[in-house]
């Protein structure tokens, strides 16, 4: 591999982990490269892109971004190619050969990654190795009845086997959804499509979400972080909208550990538990072999993962980094808004809240402190301003 600095191809281009990984490569001189299916996308407007680029919508046309993708590697003599999303990481390792012609992807093989993406075997996986999962049961198929666990209770989680399938050339997105008791969990089976099979049903999980980040280099753990979810999108469970850096927990560290050497991991990854507050002990809830929403966070704290995970390609071992600022705050502002219309104009029931949620009065005054020590706004950056106000246009577009 030659020496810095290189060219850097950054797919999702409208996305904020796109936008935090354009933001760490282009300040240290490299050439960034950002492709999105629209365009201008929000990090293709930072300072710290170099150059653009549109592809099909891999969604719906995965042969085309490809496609699209080979022509502009070879025509910018692409060093290092970034994908951002499931999609566009699934997309990526599966024509690794070919791509590898010319280029290079710190990411592991096609079959680690589908076998990381797909629930029902990661369960299979932690069992295996110890890890606690949530009480659950697997169907196979539709129409299929669950063999209930004695100690399995509503409400459930309905959780389809991945989180993006490929059905008929398209790429179909699922959701997990909660049944409160046996006609909902009926109802919500009846509308699931058959690709979504195997389905988990699984105990919900009340408590705090634990995630712990790694970066892997030849199947060695060099790069570790946590954060807590102080506030998601939507309220009831989702993307960090407001988190704040911890240390990571040792057993959580143990059990991503023990999870991504076992699959032999290569590049960044997340590893998600929550915090059962009924037993008091981690649960797995997922493995997500790609970048995490919330990465500008790790970077500011001390974890600069997209130069790590590019840094993974030396042939060298690199020296492990275990160690960054506690204490310090990300906060998605748009992102946070959106939240909190959702908490004011949606009833409970249709968010799922959990139990000692806060009230609607609470919420808004906490959306309120808008300034506070070691709070980092995602988006807006003095120094690169273009992309908050790219976003606001977006929004009132939107």
């Amino acid at each position: 591999m030659k020496r810095y600095p290189l060219t850097i191809l950054v797919t999702d281009g409208d996305t904020r982990p796109a936008l935090a990984i354009t933001r760490s490569l282009g300040s240290k001189n490299h050439r960034v490269i950002v492709g999105a299916k629209s365009q201008p996308a929000l990090a293709q407007v930072s300072r710290y892109c170099h150059g653009r680029f549109a592809y099909p919508d891999p969604v719906n046309d995965s042969a085309g971004f490809v496609e699209a993708l080979l022509r502009t590697i070879r025509e910018r003599n692409v060093d290092v190619v970034l994908p951002v999303t499931e999609i566009t990481t699934a997309l990526v390792v599966q024509n690794r050969a070919e791509i590898e012609r010319y280029s290079r992807v710190p990411f592991p093989s096609v079959g680690t990654f589908n076998r990381a993406a797909n629930k029902v075997e990661v369960l299979a996986l932690a069992e295996k190795l110890s890890v606690p999962i949530p009480t659950g049961v697997v169907l196979t198929r539709p129409g299929e009845r669950p063999q209930w666990p004695t100690e399995l209770r509503f409400p459930v989680v309905v959780k389809p086997h991945r989180s993006r399938i490929m059905v008929d050339g398209r790429w179909h997105s699922t959701a997990v959804t909660y049944a409160e008791n046996e006609a909902e969990l009926k109802a919500v089976l009846d509308a699931k499509d058959p690709s979504e099979y195997p389905i988990l049903l699984q105990q919900r999980i009340v408590g705090p979400g634990v995630g712990v980040f790694m970066c892997y280099q030849h199947g060695r753990l060099v790069a570790e972080f946590s954060h807590r979810r102080i506030r998601e999108k939507p309220p009831s469970g989702g993307g960090s909208v407001l988190c704040e850096s911890v240390p990571v927990v040792p057993q959580a560290k143990q059990y991503a550990q023990a999870l991504l050497d076992a699959l032999r991991w290569e590049g960044v990854a997340m590893v998600e538990f929550k915090m059962d507050m009924a037993d008091q002990s981690l649960k797995l809830i997922e493995i997500n072999g790609r970048f995490w929403g919330s990465l500008q966070l790790a970077i500011d704290a001390g974890v600069d993962f997209p130069a790590l995970l590019v840094q993974t390609l030396a042939d060298e071992p690199m020296p492990v980094i275990d160690s960054y600022r506690v204490g310090v705050r990300s906060r998605w502002l748009m992102g946070d808004f959106d939240a909190l219309l959702m908490r004011l104009f949606k009833r409970e029931d249709e968010l799922h809240l959990p139990p000692g949620h806060a009230g609607k009065l609470l919420s808004i005054l906490r959306f309120l402190k808008l300034w506070q020590k070691d709070t980092y706004n995602e988006i807006v950056r003095l120094s690169d301003l273009k992309p908050a106000w790219h976003e606001l246009q977006r929004w009132f577009a939107a």
